[in-house]
C-alpha cells in the first residue's frame, strides 16, 4: 500500500499495469495491493508461481518477512495474465513503454522495461544489482545471464540509466562490467 502511495503521487495517476521482474518474493508479493492493474511476467511465470506459492512464502520467512505477514501477502498473490514471450509494448496514455523477456539469467523467468525518452531508463531487475555482487539461486541460469545482460544493453545502449533491482541507478559501463564478471565466474 505504501508503493502505491508512492506510485500514485509520483505519476499523479492511479496504476493500471504492474510488470514483475521474476519470481522471487521481494519482486512479486504486494500485487495485491494495486486492485484492477493489469499484471504481466515472462511466459511461464503465472504457472511458476501458481505452482511454487510454498517456496515463495519459505523464502520470504527465511529472509526476514514475519510469518503472518508473508502468508497474507503469499494468499493475496496476484499472478500475471498477460505473458511476455518476446518483446511487448505498451500504450499507457501517451507514453510507451516496452517489456522484454530477456531471461533466463537471474531467474527462469526474467522480464526487463525499457522507457524511452529524453534518456531511456531500463528497469533490470535482479539482473543487475549495485547493493552487492549479483545473487544467484536454485533457479538462475548462470551461463546465460551474460546474454540477458547483453539484451540489455542492447535495449538501452550506452547512454540509457539501468535501474537494478536493488541498489542505485547505474550506468552502461556498470551493466558491461558485471556482465563480464558473470562470464568470467560461470563461464
Amino acid at each position: 500500500a505504501e508503493i502505491r502511495a508512492q506510485a500514485q503521487a509520483l505519476c499523479g495517476r492511479r496504476v493500471t499495469h504492474i510488470a514483475l521482474s521474476h519470481a522471487h518474493f521481494d519482486h512479486v508479493l504486494g500485487t495485491a495491493a494495486f486492485s484492477g492493474a493489469r499484471v504481466y511476467g515472462a511466459v511461464g511465470l503465472r504457472e511458476l508461481l501458481l505452482r511454487e506459492r510454498e517456496s515463495v512464502l519459505a523464502s520470504a520467512v527465511r529472509h526476514g518477512v514475519p510469518a503472518p505477514e508473508a502468508a497474507s501477502a503469499v494468499d493475496a498473490l496476484v499472478v500475471p495474465r498477460h505473458p511476455v514471450t518476446g518483446e511487448w509494448t505498451l500504450d499507457l496514455g501517451g507514453r510507451q513503454v516496452l517489456l522484454a523477456n530477456v531471461g533466463p539469467g537471474h531467474s527462469g523467468h526474467d522480464l526487463a522495461l525499457f522507457v524511452p525518452g529524453e534518456r531511456e531508463v531500463v528497469f533490470c531487475g535482479d539482473l543487475v544489482e549495485e547493493s552487492g555482487e549479483p545473487q544467484a539461486g536454485d533457479d538462475a541460469v548462470p551461463a546465460r545471464w551474460p546474454a540477458a545482460l547483453d539484451r540489455l544493453l542492447a535495449l538501452g545502449g550506452e547512454d540509457a540509466v539501468y535501474v537494478p533491482g536493488h541498489g542505485a541507478v547505474v550506468g552502461a559501463a556498470f551493466v558491461r562490467a558485471q556482465r563480464d564478471a558473470l562470464a568470467a565466474r560461470f563461464g
